[in-house]
């Protein structure tokens, strides 16, 4: 009783776990390390000057796994819950500079492996607790979820998860704080239902694009004048959102920087074009052109979540694109009829035209320069590698354009087939 102890502590700031989930036969096998001082409110003995007393520690890891691991996690077999509460197949503690968790097979060794000599110097605040968490499933074929809710560990706590399916190949996942509901193995439908919502609200939380969209619609009146400008936007930022998820965009460090960039020159171009009043005509190809930029910025946003398409990239692609046309669909059914109420009752079509296009070229600007200055710090080499990208984009981006010309001169001459009848 008189031996010091580790008192209450304070949740530390950044938390990463290591986790393998992996199906064998009639068990699921949960195997996570975690810092030992995520283990908050028990008490680890002590000795000495702040060393972790190893013998009297080891009767409180089971209870200390179950508490903090087992029991804030939940995993579902066929969406179907795992209600037994698992069985603790092995914990230990290990020093910080183990490298166990680098395969599943070794942390496993390692977890049913020699324990630390109880002799041995170790600060409590250095060391890991692994755990083997063990759970009875139906059968290693059938598909599985988890529900971490590990956020409480820390401030800020990140989990490298891996997933080791039966005959499968390793898929792996970054979750931060408690990301909800993962499907390890999505179904199609599943993943483009997660994708679909994704896109929906990527376009109603990007101020760029929706400011890009907003100085699209203005010069027009009706949904029906659109209808080519959002189709040729639609088609270009397809294109390059589906190339770059399958790595056939650059990817230098200097690539997003430069992307943010244009996107700020975008709003600003069109603005200003408003501002002049330009015809709007031709506008479908500078949509096109400014698309394939925004494109770009989509598949930054969409990069870490790529993670949870599973086998299905293609398809989540496509939903995501979906999502973002039901998104941008919502805001011009919102923007048009309130820019004809405007102007029909409020200003002049032409003075009001001007001044919000102003001032969304005034907001544009500082963007623009702000990303400029952030772009300048980048050193831009041209290789040949880069030669051989721009051919490969030039080739998409024609394909792409006669697509869109296609679809607009089919679009024009049966609208006029329409007046004549």
């Amino acid at each position: 009783m008189l031996a010091g102890c580790a008192g209450a502590h304070d949740i530390p700031s950044d938390v990463t776990l290591q986790a393998f989930l992996k199906p064998e036969g009639r068990r699921l096998n949960l195997l996570v390390r975690t810092p030992l001082p995520a283990i908050r409110d028990v008490t680890f003995p002590e000795r000495g000057p702040g060393y972790l007393d190893l013998e009297r520690t080891e009767p409180l890891l089971a209870d200390a796994a179950l508490q903090w691991i087992g029991d804030f996690v939940q995993l579902y077999e066929n969406d179907a819950p795992l209600t037994r509460r698992p069985r603790v197949a092995g914990v230990r503690i290990s020093l910080g500079s183990d490298r166990s968790f680098a395969s599943y097979e070794q942390a496993a060794a390692h977890i049913t492996g020699p324990k630390l000599a109880a002799g041995v110097d170790v600060p409590w605040a250095q060391t890991m607790l692994d755990v083997w968490l063990e759970y009875p499933i139906q059968s290693e074929r059938s598909t599985f979820s988890i529900e971490p809710e590990w956020g409480r560990l820390g401030q800020r706590v990140v989990t490298a998860l891996r997933f080791l399916p039966a005959g499968g190949t390793e898929r792996a996942f970054e979750l931060t704080g408690d990301p909800g509901l993962v499907r390890l193995d999505p179904r199609w439908y599943q993943a483009a239902g997660r994708f679909v919502q994704m896109g929906f609200y990527h376009i109603l939380d990007g101020t760029d694009h929706l400011l890009f969209l907003f100085c699209l619609v203005i010069p027009f009146r009706s949904i029906r004048g659109l209808v080519a400008v959002v189709t040729s936007f639609t088609v270009a930022h397809s294109i390059t959102l589906i190339a770059s998820a399958y790595d056939l965009g650059p990817g230098a460090l200097w690539f997003p920087p430069l992307i943010e960039t244009l996107i700020a020159a975008s709003i600003v171009y069109m603005a200003l074009e408003n501002i002049v009043g330009a015809s709007v005509r031709r506008r479908w190809l500078v949509a096109f052109g400014f698309g394939l930029v925004h494109g770009f910025g989509f598949s930054f946003a969409l990069r870490d979540t790529l993670q949870f398409a599973g086998r299905h990239l293609l398809t989540s692609l496509l939903s995501f694109n979906v999502g973002v046309e039901l998104g941008q669909l919502l805001v011009l059914l919102t923007l048009v009829p309130a820019l004809d109420l405007l102007f029909r009752y409020v200003v002049a079509e032409r003075i009001g035209t001007i001044v919000l296009s102003a001032l969304v070229a005034h907001t544009g600007w500082h963007w623009m320069t702000e990303r400029w200055e952030r772009l300048r710090q980048f050193h831009i080499e041209f290789t040949l590698g880069m030669a051989a990208g721009t051919l490969r984009w030039i080739a998409l981006l024609t394909i792409g354009a006669a697509v869109v010309w296609v679809s607009y001169t089919a679009m024009r001459r049966f609208a006029f087939r329409k007046s004549e009848e």
